[in-house]
């Protein structure tokens, strides 16, 4: 499968999974719907959310579509099939992001953007996709000037959170769930964080903050292309031509339809 990454547009927002166009775990601060974990419509949340930050700041996101199928190519079931979304990454800066306020291990730094989530299509196939979204995020706030990027990631050790009632109110409350977004399945995990370059900045057992330097002064450009290249040889890496292979370990969201 040959997966084609291009900005999301809002004319693109019912390619992305049900999940991802109603999550809402990082656009709206739970506070704001009065203690009630229900929104009304929440996919008309989250699609007003990527309106306003288009608007103001610009791009905010990539969708991994598979190439759609023109009629008459191929077999005759196929053609004419719409692309699907098997991949989407979004990212947005902080003051945008009502959630990034209430982490422990916050505030996300001035001169970054934040990335909030990512999901990817279950499949041998999409195997090092997470990376080429990674690398094209860099690639796109590069050009933008931007000179870091941020993310809340997620521990194993944030499970605890589920199953015990006693942990820090200050810390359950930052992650409260909101409808059925949770942190459990709406942050990206720390170890693939790391794995494609963030560093930690602000340490914390479940939810700590990394970052990624986009821009270092003198032969930053050199570096940051460096790291480019070392992200897509890692996704090739991943799938061995002509084999399949298991999970890269990233626990992201995952696409629904």
């Amino acid at each position: 499968m040959s997966a084609r990454i291009t900005p999301l547009r809002l004319e693109g927002f019912e390619l992305l999974p049900k999940h991802a166009r109603r999550c809402v775990f990082w656009e709206v601060d739970p506070a704001a719907v009065g203690g009630d974990d229900h929104l009304s419509d929440a996919e008309f949340e989250k699609e007003a959310w990527l309106s306003m930050v288009m608007l103001e700041w610009g791009s905010c996101g990539l969708i991994a579509t598979t190439a759609p199928v023109a009629p008459g190519e191929g077999s005759g079931e196929r053609s004419g099939i719409e692309p699907a979304c098997v991949g989407y990454v979004l990212y947005a800066p902080p003051h945008a992001v009502p959630r990034a306020l209430r982490f422990p291990s916050g505030p996300v730094s001035a001169d970054a953007v934040l990335l909030t989530s990512m999901g990817v299509e279950p499949d041998p196939a999409t195997d090092g996709l997470q990376h080429e979204l990674v690398a094209r995020v860099v690639t796109e706030l590069v050009r933008r000037g931007v000179r870091a990027l941020e993310a809340f990631g997620r521990t194993a050790l944030a499970a605890e959170l589920l199953d015990s009632p006693a942990a820090d109110p200050a810390v359950r409350a930052a992650v409260e769930a909101l409808g059925d977004c949770s942190f459990d399945q709406c942050m990206i995990d720390a170890d693939f964080l790391r794995e494609v370059g963030f560093v930690v900045v602000s340490p914390h057992p479940y939810f700590p903050r990394l970052r990624l330097e986009l821009n270092k002064g003198l032969g930053w450009k050199q570096e940051v292309e460096a790291a480019l290249e070392r992200l897509l040889e890692s996704s090739q890496l991943q799938q061995p031509v002509g084999a399949a292979s298991g999970s890269t370990g990233a626990s992201t969201q995952i696409c629904r339809r």
